[in-house]
């Protein structure tokens, strides 16, 4: 660790203290997502999704011209079976410890059982244990449902439960996360293909997540329906906080998730902190030096296109303890609570248009980091024709090239306050097609990040007419220190 200045603020990091340590999707372009990231035994734990372009291209009218990647029209004639690789920062060396089984699948041809590991997390229900890591999986919608495995050693993987957490018509479980001796978790996903929204917005508990034991504890959707999906969960102080998806706004709601179940449960926050739709849900949460970090997103990436809601650029907000909140980045607005405007004095997606998600935060060395989903590297691939006159006219001025060569890529920001950020980097770490920044980890090495960049392996280039490899397409993971950390 940096020794702090004086003032005892440790100097925080840069884009040029990061090293690129997996490429190419560990030499894999088809690994496509760092979709979940743990320290565990003195290693790094990565868990990847497959084609997530191929996948996307089976389910969803994106309106593009042409397809950025060469991929079938059935995913499923690729390999999408997730996969866990193994960091050890000692040998600098990677190890691919799990790749996911082939099944069944209900029409009866050979599927993946997991396409993707969403969320890990160590869990011991008590001090005098050693901590185990459980990991939750994305299953097809042709398969049973998503399960949670559990390894002691980081080699062996057991499932812990039925297929759907208890039997849901689920397809994947988003968060898990400990609280007061207990894990819980969020089932999401429809077999109709939505993987944030399953119909069933609902907690469950374990005491023992080993042997299942999944128990319900509050009301489908805390009683709204315009609650989709509860999207994202935190424990911080005394309370374990939910964020829901909501086309009207997200809630944030909170319990102390004690005596009997369902538990109390308070809503703190509504209509995406009074911005409404373009606040749609939740995406990440930390708390940070006495306070709660709410990052917002639109689901699409910044572009509900089902829903007509977007595009809009995400918003950070900060939750006190007694439950007043600032607008720290994003539009000013009139609410209830009185005028916000935004302390940081930076509007949604810090100033960037194409920043839809504020994605995933992590403390390390007394620093806030936050990294962000930027869209804009699909641009020169969409249908002019479906977007606002207005913003045709600036694509048709400035070009999709010039774009992709200047604006693409996502951004990482850091804030020793929680209110001046600083910019780690906005241009994907110098690759346009890291579209988004899925995951990081402090550890003891340094701070780990990795990409989610499904621009492999071989992409339609701009102003090419065939397919070609792409050098810097698939996952990267790198890691982030001082020259005097060596």
């Amino acid at each position: 660790m940096v020794k702090p200045n004086r003032l005892g603020i440790s100097p925080g990091l840069s884009q040029e203290h990061f090293r690129l340590i997996a490429k190419r999707g560990f030499g894999d372009g088809h690994n496509s997502y760092t979709h979940s990231m743990a320290w565990f035994k003195n290693r790094l734990y990565v868990a990847t999704m497959r084609d997530n372009f191929a996948l996307m291209r089976s389910r969803l009218s994106l309106g593009l011209d042409v397809w950025p990647i060469e991929c079938p029209t059935d995913p499923f004639e690729l390999d999408l079976r997730a996969e866990i690789w193994a960091y050890d920062p000692h040998t600098d060396a990677w190890e691919r410890v799990f790749k996911a089984p082939w099944i069944i699948g209900s029409h009866g041809k050979r599927i993946p059982r997991d396409i993707s590991y969403r969320s890990i997390a160590l869990y011991r229900r008590t001090p005098e244990e050693e901590p185990k890591l459980f990991i939750s999986t994305w299953s097809p919608a042709r398969g049973p449902g998503p399960v949670i495995m559990v390894t002691e050693d980081g080699r062996e993987f057991k499932t812990t439960c039925e297929p759907g957490l208890v039997g849901l018509p689920v397809t994947t479980i988003r968060s898990m996360v400990p609280f007061k001796g207990k894990l819980y978790t969020t089932p999401a996903g429809s077999r109709g293909g939505n993987t944030n929204i399953s119909g069933h917005a609902v907690i469950y508990e374990s005491r023992d997540p080993e042997n299942g034991g999944w128990e319900p504890i509050n009301e489908f959707g805390f009683g709204d329906v315009g609650n989709k999906s509860l999207h994202e969960l935190v424990a911080w102080g005394d309370h374990l906080y939910a964020g829901t998806l909501n086309h009207s706004g997200f809630q944030l709601w909170r319990s102390r998730c004690e005596g009997e179940r369902p538990y109390e449960w308070e809503m703190v926050m509504e209509q995406g902190a009074w911005r409404g739709p373009l606040n749609q849900g939740v995406l990440s949460m930390y708390p940070f030096k006495g306070a709660l970090y709410i990052g917002t997103g639109i689901q699409g990436g910044g572009v509900d296109r089902e829903n007509k809601i977007g595009p809009a650029g995400a918003e950070i907000i900060r939750l006190h303890p007694d439950l007043s909140w600032d607008l720290i980045v994003g539009q000013p607005r009139d609410t209830p609570e009185g005028f916000k405007d935004a302390l940081s004095g930076r509007y949604p997606g810090f100033d960037n248009f194409f920043n839809g998600y504020f994605w995933r935060m992590c403390e390390h060395d007394g620093w806030l980091y936050m990294g962000t989903f930027e869209w804009s590297s699909v641009l020169g691939y969409v249908n002019r024709s479906k977007f606002p006159q207005t913003f045709a006219n600036v694509l048709a001025h400035v070009g999709p090239q010039t774009i992709l060569e200047n604006q693409s890529g996502f951004d990482l920001y850091r804030s020793f306050d929680g209110v001046n950020w600083v910019p780690v980097t906005t241009n994907g770490m110098g690759t346009p097609y890291n579209m988004g920044l899925r995951t990081l980890q402090s550890t003891p090495h340094g701070l780990f990040i990795g990409t989610a960049n499904p621009w492999g392996p071989k992409i339609m280039p701009l102003t090419g007419d065939e397919y070609v490899v792409n050098p810097r397409g698939g996952c990267e993971v790198f890691l982030g220190r001082h020259p005097s950390d060596d």
